[in-house]
């Protein structure tokens, strides 16, 4: 999630004597320094078949309004006709939905944006976010599913098993050339997590043909399951410390990683049974009920902090519950959700990744969509639809979901986002589901 290192506490206090005073988790100061931070682009738009250029920030006019396609040159018409083919290919539901706002719209054409004739979808079209992530992947998947797109779904999978390490790692970004990584970060284990949730995804939303996607996968969901079972440590049952999605260096255990790892067994189980292996899949069942006791009795008493023993609530949070954890979470562990998200509330009204992010006063949209999609998922659709509808009002100028949005509501660093366009369609799904 962050493309930039920063500390792990990432605190950026205003000029002068800072008084911090205790909050709900988080930091106050008496003067706040809000970044700036330019936006890249206002999108990213079809110029030819399977052919893409950025859309320079400031310069909608560029693009066919209401598409992610150029208004200049010979393929206007064939790309235009391209589009709309995509979007009423999708589910019935896509169609049902009282779209007015956009919202849908614009997570379907960014969605389309970053997978359409691609190996598999990148978290963004600008040059350093031009990687996947197996966790943006993992994501993309899900949404595709739940668009009736699942052999698309299957195939993002599929990009992930075969960059896989045999011990069942995955790095924590890929080069879609040559399928390595392109620098030097660590390894994370919630890939492996991903994955196993993505998979019980395809299956669950394609289920007269879930045999047959989640079959092909066995290799990889073997190698994940295994690589998840034999990471915990024998003593206290809980995985290892290992970057998670703010993409740090860990030697405390983030509950980013132990949710992740809950969430990739409880569902695995599922996608490891429509695989085949029925032995494997009983063994992550047990595992999960085990890690999940474990995991309630060190981070519940501090209210699900990011670190353990720590008190500053994370986004991670969310995947403790629906649509990635506890379908049906008790009452405690939905009042950590609301806790943490007004504890990561920022100036504009979007969420930081978390209460101890650094104070820069900017909102993060994959944090939102997180939020708005977990709050769908468990039955709070006017919680859901008030994140949605803040999304949809701080779109760019040509309609796509920035990453970042400064203290006064400007769109800021990356458009598309790969990870926050999925969310958003997993977010509306969800509620078209009730």
């Amino acid at each position: 999630m962050s493309r930039v290192r920063v500390s792990r506490r990432g605190l950026v206090l205003g000029g002068g004597a800072a008084a911090l005073v205790g909050g709900t988790g988080g930091v106050v100061v008496d003067r706040l320094r809000h970044a700036e931070i330019p936006l890249y682009s206002e999108t990213v738009a079809f110029s030819a078949p399977a052919q893409r250029r950025l859309v320079p920030a400031g310069r909608p006019d560029e693009v066919v309004p209401r598409t992610r396609v150029l208004e200049a040159g010979p393929w206007r018409s064939r790309l235009v006709e391209d589009e709309e083919e995509w979007l009423a290919d999708c589910a019935p539901w896509v169609r049902r939905v009282a779209d007015r706002d956009g919202v849908l719209h614009s997570a379907l054409l960014d969605l389309r944006a970053l997978t359409d004739g691609l190996p598999v979808a990148v978290a963004g079209w600008s040059p350093r976010w031009r990687y996947a992530w197996p966790r943006d992947v993992a994501f993309v998947a899900s949404a595709l599913a739940r668009l009736g797109r699942p052999d698309e779904a299957a195939a993002q999978l599929a990009f992930l098993q075969g960059v896989q390490r045999a011990d069942g790692w995955f790095e924590a970004r890929y080069d879609l050339t040559s399928g390595g990584p392109p620098d030097d970060r660590h390894p994370q284990l919630d890939g492996a997590a991903w994955v196993l949730w993505a998979a019980d995804q395809l299956g669950r939303f394609a289920p007269e043909r879930a045999h047959e996607l989640v079959e092909p996968l066995r290799p990889m969901l073997v190698r994940a399951a295994r690589l998840l079972l034999v990471s915990r440590d024998a003593t206290t049952g809980l995985p290892p410390p290992s970057s998670d999605y703010w993409e740090l260096v860990e030697d405390t255990l983030t509950l980013g990683t132990a949710a992740a790892v809950l969430a990739g067994l409880r569902s695995g189980t599922g996608a490891l049974r429509l695989a085949g292996e029925m032995a494997m899949a009983d063994r992550t069942e047990a595992a999960a009920a085990v890690l999940g006791r474990h995991v309630h009795d060190v981070f519940a008493p501090r209210g699900y902090p990011r670190l353990l023993g720590g008190d500053a609530p994370d986004a991670a949070v969310t995947f403790l519950v629906a649509p990635i954890g506890d379908p049906q979470p008790d009452l405690a562990l939905l009042t950590a959700v609301d806790r943490a998200q007004t504890a990561m509330a920022r100036p504009a009204g979007g969420l930081a990744p978390g209460a101890s992010w650094k104070e820069d006063g900017i909102s993060w949209t994959p944090e939102t969509a997180l939020f708005a999609a977990a709050w769908a998922a468990t039955g709070y659709p006017a919680k859901a639809q008030e994140l949605l509808t803040w999304l949809g009002r701080h779109r760019t100028a040509a309609g796509s979901f920035p990453e970042k949005v400064l203290h006064d509501g400007r769109p800021a660093a990356v458009a598309p986002l790969a990870w926050t366009a999925a969310s958003v369609v997993i977010a509306r799904h969800e509620l078209a589901l009730r």
